[in-house]
C-alpha cells in the first residue's frame, strides 16, 4: 500500500523535529553516564556534524536543548566549541527555584517544607553509627557562621551550608538533593532578615540561632536520635517565625530582594 502523499510529508516532518532531540538525549546519556566530565570538549559544530550524521539546523536545535538544561555551553569563535557541564545540585537548585517562582510558591510553603525534612534528617544523623563525627562536622559549619556574623550575605550562604550538610550526613542522596533544592530560595530569606532594620542589631537573633546548632551537635554526639529530632522541630518553628515576618511573602518577592 503506498502511503498519501500528506501522510508521508507529515511524517518526515515529525522525523525532523525528533532528530534533535534524539542527539540531545545521546548526548545527554553519554554526559549523566561519566563518558563525557566536566569541562571536556565535544569539539566544534562541524566535527559534530559529521560525527552524528545530521544537518546544521538539526545540531543545532539539539544543542540548544542541552544549553537550556545546563548541560552544555557553546563558546563561539576560533577557540570555541561545545563543552561539557555535569550535572550537579545547584542546577538542580536553580532550576527548581524557578519553578517557586512561576507559580508564585508562599515563602512559608518553602520553610513548611524544609521543616519537615530536617527533623527527619537529624534523627537519621544522631542514630547513625557516625554521629560523632558528624556533631564534630556540624561544629565546624557553626563556627564558620560565627567568623562572618557581621556579613549577612556571607552570614546566609554559611548557614545554607550548615543545613545542606546536615541532610547530607543523613546518608539519604535523595534527601540531600530535596534539601538542596530549598537552600537557593532559603540562604536569600537568611541574608534577608539578618539586615539591620531601622538601627536594629540582629547579631544576636543570629547568635541564638548558633547557639541551638551547638545544642544540637550535643544532643548528635550523645546519639540522642528522639531528643535531636524534637530540638530541632522546636529550631526550625523558631527560624519560621522570624524569617516569615520579613518583607518577602513568597518565593518571587525574595528572588527580587535586594541585599
Amino acid at each position: 500500500m503506498v502511503a498519501e502523499p500528506g501522510k508521508a510529508r507529515n511524517r518526515d516532518r515529525a522525523t525532523l523535529r525528533e532528530k534533535p532531540q534524539r542527539i540531545a538525549d545521546e548526548i545527554r546519556q553519554l554526559i549523566v553516564e561519566g563518558d563525557l566530565s566536566e569541562g571536556e570538549s565535544l569539539g566544534h559544530e562541524p566535527d559534530l556534524v559529521e560525527r552524528f550524521g545530521v544537518s546544521r539546523p538539526s545540531l543545532r536545535e539539539a544543542l540548544r536543548i542541552l544549553e537550556t538544561e545546563g548541560l552544555i555551553s557553546v563558546k563561539r569563535g576560533v577557540l570555541g566549541g561545545v563543552v561539557v557541564h555535569r550535572p550537579d545540585q545547584r542546577m538542580t537548585a536553580r532550576t527548581a527555584a524557578l519553578v517557586l517562582q512561576a507559580r508564585n510558591v508562599p515563602l512559608a510553603d518553602v520553610h513548611a517544607a524544609r521543616s519537615l525534612l530536617e527533623p527527619v534528617a537529624v534523627r537519621l544523623v544522631a542514630a547513625s553509627g557516625d554521629h560523632r563525627s558528624a556533631a564534630a562536622e556540624l561544629r565546624r559549619l557553626t563556627a564558620e557562621q560565627l567568623e562572618v556574623i557581621d556579613d549577612p550575605e556571607a552570614f546566609g550562604n554559611a548557614n545554607s551550608r550548615f543545613h545542606a550538610r546536615l541532610v547530607e550526613l543523613a546518608g539519604n542522596q535523595t534527601l540531600g538533593i530535596v534539601a538542596e533544592m530549598l537552600n537557593e530560595i532559603v540562604a536569600r530569606a537568611v541574608a534577608a532578615v539578618s539586615q539591620p532594620e531601622g538601627g536594629k542589631e540582629t547579631t544576636e537573633t543570629r547568635l541564638r540561632g548558633l547557639r541551638s546548632q551547638a545544642r544540637l551537635a550535643t544532643l548528635v554526639e550523645a546519639g540522642d536520635a528522639t531528643a535531636a529530632e524534637e530540638h530541632w522541630k522546636e529550631h526550625m518553628t523558631v527560624v519560621g517565625k522570624v524569617i516569615l515576618t520579613q518583607g518577602a511573602k513568597t518565593v518571587i518577592d525574595l528572588m527580587q530582594h535586594q541585599y
